[in-house]
């Protein structure tokens, strides 16, 4: 009787132990998995605000540096709608004649199929209301003034709520090779408007 006693001890803490081991390998998987579903969101996100400083600068001569000019320029700014056809005169139908029909709202294309809207550019996903960091200055390059701009989301933010461990781990080890600890698009130091994802 008391060999089966034991032994039913020794089972359950066999399975107990197993359990333990099973969470601890699926630990980073999960962690990983809720990561690159945040990381597409906030990506998406990073995408419209290149894409908005690239309108921004094509209007204005120069990138924005703070999200109110930046998004005060989205709300009012028209880019035009051209109608491009070939030239009836010419036989090799190489020219074209261009035609603006009308105007759209930046933001009613940009945002037209997005789940935010202009207001709500500024604001990180999965952050609580943390803002992204945006800066925009020159820089010589080849003896030429260049616009560069950069827009930052670190993991401290995006990550908020997820496994603090496993994001000073993830922080450390982009820090070790001189790496960015989040996502960002642009840079201040070279004329890129990549972002570190790409």
């Amino acid at each position: 009787m008391k060999k089966i006693i034991i032994q039913i001890v020794l089972l359950v803490v066999i399975v107990f132990l197993g359990y333990i081991v099973y969470q601890s390998i699926l630990e980073p998987v999960r962690f990983n998995n809720e990561k690159r579903a945040r990381e597409k969101v906030v990506i998406d996100k990073l995408k419209g605000i290149r894409t908005s400083q690239l309108i921004y600068k094509r209007i204005n001569g120069s990138y924005s540096d703070n999200f109110d000019s930046l998004v005060a320029f989205l709300k009012v700014a028209e880019i035009p709608i051209v109608k491009i056809i070939p030239d009836p005169e010419d036989t090799t139908f190489t020219k074209t004649i261009n035609d603006t029909v009308g105007y759209i709202k930046v933001s009613d294309s940009l945002f037209s199929n997005k789940s935010y809207s202009p207001d709500q550019l500024s604001l990180i996903p999965f952050s609580d209301g943390e803002v992204f960091e945006i800066n925009a200055d020159t820089i010589e390059r080849g003896g030429v003034q260049v616009f560069v701009f950069e827009v930052k989301a670190p993991y401290t933010a995006y990550l908020k709520g997820m496994d603090e461990q496993m994001i000073i781990n993830l922080i450390a080890k982009r820090e070790d090779i001189d790496k960015y600890p989040g996502l960002k698009v642009g840079s201040m130091t070279e004329p890129s408007t990549d972002g570190n994802w790409e």
